[in-house]
């Protein structure tokens, strides 16, 4: 699947993380609006914006001392949301400069529009805070060694079906994926 993704590192509490979120949602509404900017491509479709993703990671230090509890300024994250199938690299790229010159975002820079597959994963609907999520790691890792499969590494990809901004964090809704083999 097709990406307008960007990286970055720390607490994802911070205000500036929602700087990264911004950017993407930016870019994505500049891909949806195109046909009224006049610059579609010509099997554009209409659709919704797909939602945001997330793929955590912690950095070197962090992985230096596993047994700690997790300090989240020491998270490294790869953030996403989906493109339509019609979006090209070459499309992207033209959203990418429309978008810079109508709003000089500092991260757009950053951005990359990527392909990405995530192979062979367990996963897992959440319900509830992020501060929870370790509960459905764990059931998602017995249900992974009761049916032979062996979880890759900690990294781990998150879909946030719910806005964190307006969602009581007792109502969240978020996919929770990680790689097996």
């Amino acid at each position: 699947m097709n990406f307008f993704t960007i990286s970055g590192e720390g607490n994802p509490n911070n205000p500036e993380f929602g700087e990264y979120i911004g950017v993407l949602y930016a870019l994505s509404y500049g891909v949806k609006m195109s046909p009224k900017q006049g610059f579609a491509p010509n099997n554009y479709q209409d659709y919704s914006i797909y939602p945001l993703e997330g793929v955590w990671d912690i950095n070197d230090e962090a992985k230096k001392n596993p047994t700690e509890k997790l300090n989240k300024d020491s998270l490294i994250f790869h953030l996403m949301i989906r493109q339509p199938e019609f979006v090209s690299p070459e499309f992207a790229q033209t959203v990418v400069e429309r978008v810079q010159k109508k709003k000089q975002h500092p991260l757009i820079s950053q951005v990359r529009f990527e392909t990405i597959e995530d192979g062979n994963c367990i996963q897992m609907l959440h319900l509830g805070s992020f501060d929870d999520e370790p509960a459905s790691f764990g059931l998602m890792e017995e249900f992974a060694q009761k049916t032979g499969l062996h979880r890759v590494s900690k990294v781990h990809r998150e879909i946030y079906l719910s806005d964190a901004r307006k969602t009581i964090p007792e109502k969240m809704k978020t996919v929770l994926r990680f790689r097996v083999e």
